[in-house]
């Protein structure tokens, strides 16, 4: 995601919990902790990862933004692993708007997609909003799973795959 520092509490406040006036209050800290950083992350993309944490990471210590999703996947090697890959599954508590705007899913489905091989991506989730829309399409199947009992069943969908 590229939110930046003060739009943090605006889109991530609401799907963690906080109504519209926990996430005004939120917004007003945030303005008086950029005001009283060494850089103002306000503005700056990328700064409002991890509910802000980035951009004091960057205001205090010069820390670069990067795609975190990115990041995490160059890390764990997954574009070799992809290649022997006969299906990705991925995990998310709840698939929604968000999810395609920079999350991992977005950019494991990105990686999916430039390889060039017709590899299936399970989602297994704990819920679905219905604002996820046509964004399901890009799944060969979401199972949703709450419990034990759910994620064992899940497992078994996807042994059968």
């Amino acid at each position: 995601m590229t939110t930046s520092f003060l739009d943090a509490p605006r889109v991530f406040g609401p799907q963690k919990g906080a109504d519209p006036a926990t996430v005004r209050l939120l917004e007003e800290r945030l303005a008086h902790l950029a005001a009283s950083y060494p850089r103002n992350p306000s503005g700056v993309p990328r700064t409002g990862a991890a509910g802000g944490l980035s951009g004091g990471l960057w205001a205090h210590f010069g820390a670069d933004l990067v795609s975190g999703a990115d990041a995490v996947l160059d890390a764990a090697g997954f574009d070799a692993l992809l290649g022997s890959a006969d299906a990705v599954v991925v995990g998310e508590g709840r698939l929604d708007s968000q999810t395609g705007e920079g999350k991992i899913i977005s950019a494991i489905l990105e990686r999916v997609r430039n390889s060039g091989r017709q590899i299936p991506v399970i989602a297994v989730v704990g819920s679905v909003a219905e604002d996820l829309g046509d964004y399901a399409e890009n799944f060969a199947n979401i199972l949703i799973a709450t419990d034990a009992v759910a994620m064992r069943a899940a497992g078994k969908t996807i042994a059968a795959l």
